[in-house]
C-alpha cells in the first residue's frame, strides 16, 4: 500500500493499493488503519460507513464538519468512476482555498484520506456511481456545513461538459468568502487533524 500526501492540500492522502491478479480476478487490501493511521500521524478509527449512490454528472459537495467533533474520511469508488476533490477550508492554513483531484474506480483501487477541516465532494463519472465514506466520527446533527461547489473564486477542477446534478443544498451552498464572513469555517490548528 503506497500512502502519499497530497502536496495541494496537507492532510489529504492518496492511497494506492498494491494489487493480486491472477485468473480468477484482483485481490487487494482497500483500507490498513494501522498504515493510515502511521502515515498520518495520529489514530484513524472507523465510528461509521455510509454509502451513496448517483447518476454520471451527479456533483456532489463541498462538504465539511466542524471542528469540534471534526471527522476525518477514507473515500473508495466501490462501482463506477468518480473524480474526488478534497479543498482546504482551514481558516489561517498555508494552503487556504487549494484543492486536490484523484480519480477513483474499483479498478484502481485508489482511496482518499481527508483529513479533519478539509472540504470533500466528488463528480460522479458514470451511471450507477457508488461511494463508501468511512469516517472516524459518527454523525453529529447541525455540524456539518457546505461551501458552494461552483464558487468561481475557488474555480475547482470538476471537468464536466455539461451543467451537472447539484442537490438544493448544494446550488444554495455559500460562496467561500460568504463562509468565511460567516464564521462557518474550522480554524487551523497548527497541526494537520489537532482540533
Amino acid at each position: 500500500m503506497d500512502i502519499q500526501e497530497l502536496r495541494e492540500v496537507p492532510g489529504a492522502y492518496v492511497i494506492t493499493p498494491r494489487q493480486w491478479p491472477d485468473q480468477r480476478g484482483t485481490f487487494f487490501e482497500s483500507l490498513r488503519t494501522d498504515l493510515v493511521s502511521e502515515a498520518v500521524g495520529r489514530p484513524f478509527e472507523v465510528r461509521q460507513i455510509n454509502y451513496s449512490t448517483s447518476r454520471r454528472n451527479t456533483l456532489r459537495g463541498v462538504h465539511g464538519v466542524l471542528i469540534p467533533p471534526g471527522q476525518a474520511k477514507y473515500v473508495t469508488c466501490v462501482r463506477g468512476a468518480l473524480r474526488d476533490m478534497v479543498v482546504d477550508l482551514r481558516v489561517g492554513s498555508p494552503t487556504f482555498g487549494q484543492s486536490a483531484s484523484t480519480l477513483l474506480t474499483p479498478e484502481n483501487g485508489v482511496a482518499v484520506h481527508v483529513a479533519e477541516g478539509l472540504g470533500h465532494g466528488f463528480l460522479a463519472l458514470t451511471d450507477d456511481t457508488c461511494i463508501s465514506y468511512a469516517l472516524s466520527t459518527a454523525h453529529v446533527p447541525g455540524t456539518q456545513f457546505e461551501i458552494d461547489p461552483l464558487d468561481p473564486d475557488l474555480a475547482l477542477p470538476w471537468g464536466f461538459d455539461e451543467p451537472p446534478l447539484l442537490s438544493e443544498k448544494d446550488a444554495g451552498a455559500p460562496s467561500l468568502r460568504t463562509a468565511l464572513e460567516r464564521g462557518i469555517l474550522p480554524r487551523w490548528p497548527g497541526r494537520i487533524g489537532t482540533p
